[in-house]
């Protein structure tokens, strides 16, 4: 494994977390301006339907997949700009 792979390590993961919480706030935003209840239902609420629970997680996943993915860009790319070497 690369020296550069093993000194961002620590970077990736400090950046996955930022980015989980704010996959999980834009989440939350976005469900309440598309009109539904301040929580978004989980697979097990018996008071919603199947399509309310499905489009909630399709929703959450696009949307985290959307925000990891660019906010470890933008890492790899910080990284590159300080260090003059891509972190992958």
């Amino acid at each position: 494994m690369k020296a550069s792979k093993i000194a961002y390590k620590p970077v990736g993961l400090a950046l996955g977390a930022v980015s989980g919480m704010a996959a999980g706030a834009l989440f939350k935003q976005t469900w309440k301006v598309l009109g539904h209840d301040d929580d978004a239902p989980d697979a097990t609420d018996e008071e919603r339907s199947w399509t309310e629970v499905l489009l909630a997680a399709t929703l959450q996943g696009a949307i985290f997949a959307a925000v990891k993915a660019a906010v470890d860009r933008a890492g790899a790319t910080a990284t590159r700009n300080l260090t003059g070497i891509w972190p992958g």
